[in-house]
């Protein structure tokens, strides 16, 4: 069983549902307290053992390569006015050479199409997708929870969360094959079931672990909900092909994606981050 040393991060996306503020920010650089979303999703991934970062992106999307880089002008004036802490904090966020790749997805044409931009530099091993704007708070990072699930199980992993009570119809949910612990084999997905049809109270959240044959798949797949070629469509048939198991992390998930969920991930963080929490708990309660 391969070792999961690398991840696709899909972020070409244009970021509509947190509009204005993502038309000339990517969505994944916007602010969760002090650091751009993509600052989390990094330190969760090297926590899990990847060794390389593919970012598929798309136009405007810049700044994201640029904030993976150094900053000479900036770096020099911190050093010369002593904020040493502050310029080691940025520095720690540089890739170590090879670490990070840029491909280019031309067109919005889906998840699915955007994880199969990546199939060059991902080649023959398995490989995590970590989509940018769900943003997971947990002891121990979500993607190493999964990959040590992985360790356990192989195949395929597809991280899941409970449904909120009565809204399954509103989400990707997974059929098992039993329910026992937080690991369980699949044998399906339905997207958005009718009320009263679900087949479990799990949907597919933001973390896979997946294995190299769903790019052939992809290759073929046409378009799905939407008019996008869909990932969840290409893994449905892997499915028949090779195994998979649901795996119901232990955490919490913020959408950044949405406006509200972007500021539940800040007043979250906010909260507890070791210099602003007392500062931040208190401007909350002024503020309630």
């Amino acid at each position: 069983m391969k070792p999961v040393r690398k991840a696709v991060l899909p972020v070409a996306g244009m970021g509509t549902r947190v509009l204005p503020g993502a038309k000339t920010t990517p969505k994944e650089m916007l602010n969760v307290v002090d650091r751009p979303i993509l600052s989390y999703i990094i330190a969760e991934g090297r926590a899990a053992g990847i060794e390389h970062f593919v970012f598929v992106t798309g136009r405007g999307k810049g700044a994201i390569e640029d904030y993976f880089d150094h900053h000479p002008e900036l770096e020099a004036q911190l050093e010369a006015k002593g904020k040493l802490d502050l310029l080691a904090d940025i520095q720690g966020e540089l890739p170590r050479p090879g670490e990070m790749s840029f491909v280019r997805q031309m067109a919005p044409l889906g998840l699915g199409h955007a994880v199969w931009c990546a199939r060059d530099i991902i080649g023959d091993e398995p490989f995590a997708v970590m989509l940018p704007d769900m943003l997971m708070a947990a002891d121990v990072p979500a993607l190493k929870q999964t990959v040590d699930a992985y360790n356990t199980v192989g195949g395929n992993v597809v991280v899941v969360e409970q449904c909120p009570e009565g809204q399954a119809h509103k989400y990707g949910i997974v059929a098992l094959d039993g329910q026992a612990g937080r690991l369980n084999r699949m044998t399906g997905m339905v997207e958005k079931p009718a009320p009263g049809t679900e087949p479990s109270n799990l949907f597919i959240s933001g973390r896979y672990i997946l294995q190299p044959e769903i790019f052939a798949l992809l290759a073929e797949q046409g378009k799905g909900a939407g008019g996008e070629i869909q990932l969840t469509d290409a893994m449905a048939r892997l499915m028949a092909l090779e195994p998979f198991h649901a795996f119901e992390y232990d955490g919490v998930t913020y959408d950044c994606g949405d406006k509200i969920g972007l500021l539940r991930a800040n007043v979250a963080f906010a909260l507890k981050h070791p210099d602003l929490a007392d500062a931040a708990r208190a401007a909350i309660t002024a503020l309630l």
